[in-house]
């Protein structure tokens, strides 16, 4: 009887081990990592791209990808302000690459493009990092 019992000791600690073990890559699983979306899908950073976050989640660390014709487009962060009025200050940071990855941070972000009549175009998106 004693033998059984450590054996079954001995399979109910392995079992513990592993459990153990596993329960350590968890929070690697548990965690969301940071995704990469493009900015406007297949379209891209365009026209009318204002409505692309609609029902879309974001997390602060995300990466956000705009894809433009550089000679058409370009990416500038503004505050809340610059997104309404569709202005830049002229510290604001600016993208134009083509192929820019901004990474979110928490709180509402807020891009546009700066070349004229571009941002009134609806060439502009707000996004909510959680």
């Amino acid at each position: 009887m004693a033998h059984h019992q450590g054996r079954c000791s001995a399979s109910h600690i392995a079992i513990l081990a592993t459990i153990l073990r596993l329960s350590l890559f968890l929070p690697i699983f548990v965690t969301a990592k940071a995704t990469t979306q493009m900015v406007g899908d297949s379209s891209g950073w365009t026209f009318n791209v204002e409505s692309w976050t609609n029902g879309k989640k974001f997390k602060a660390g995300d990466i956000l990808v705009f894809n433009y014709d550089t000679s058409l487009h370009d990416v500038v962060v503004v505050d809340a302000k610059g997104y309404k009025s569709c202005t830049s200050s002229s510290g604001a940071q600016t993208y134009s690459s083509g192929k820019d990855q901004v990474k979110l941070s928490k709180g509402q972000n807020y891009f546009i493009c700066s070349i004229p009549g571009h941002c009134d175009g609806g060439v502009k998106i707000s996004v909510n990092a959680s």
